[in-house]
């Protein structure tokens, strides 16, 4: 079983379709990677971040959250400011055009899963999103147990 478990998962992150799928809802000329979308979702919905708190947020290190907010800079998504009482501080913010984009990125992603989940009934629909779920609570608990044990 683990191993189609194992292929499934491949798929999912890189299978063609996947590939394809990324294109058609955030791709395009002017399209964001999955990094700048996480990123760009994070700053629309907790308005702004330190970066500190930012790539924690993302489960990635400081370095690679402040390359995707400079990306989202560069491309009028989101701006940096100084964080009040904090000289050395920096806050991340969503600009307007930003949350334009994060709201059409996100109704067309909304629209492909509807369409996707379509073949799904609604007892299949709450297993589905049961079972993602605990694959992620699982995932998270191995992966601490494999660092608090110095692996």
């Amino acid at each position: 079983m683990e191993g189609r478990i194992t292929v499934a998962w491949r798929e999912l992150r890189r299978g063609a379709s996947m590939l394809r799928l990324r294109a058609l809802v955030i791709g395009g000329p002017n399209g964001l990677d999955l990094g700048q979308l996480d990123t760009l979702e994070l700053l629309v919905r907790r308005s702004r971040l330190r970066m500190s708190d930012l790539a924690e947020a993302l489960r990635i290190d400081n370095s690679s959250a402040t390359r995707a907010v400079a990306r989202l800079v560069d491309a009028g998504l989101a701006r940096r400011e100084p964080s009040p009482g904090d000289a050395r501080g920096v806050l991340v913010v969503a600009t307007e055009q930003g949350v334009d984009r994060w709201v059409e990125l996100s109704s067309r992603w909304g629209s492909a899963m509807k369409a996707m989940l379509a073949t799904f009934d609604d007892g299949e629909q709450v297993a589905l999103a049961h079972l993602l779920e605990r694959l992620v609570i699982s995932l998270d608990e191995w992966v601490n147990q494999q660092v608090d044990s110095g692996l």
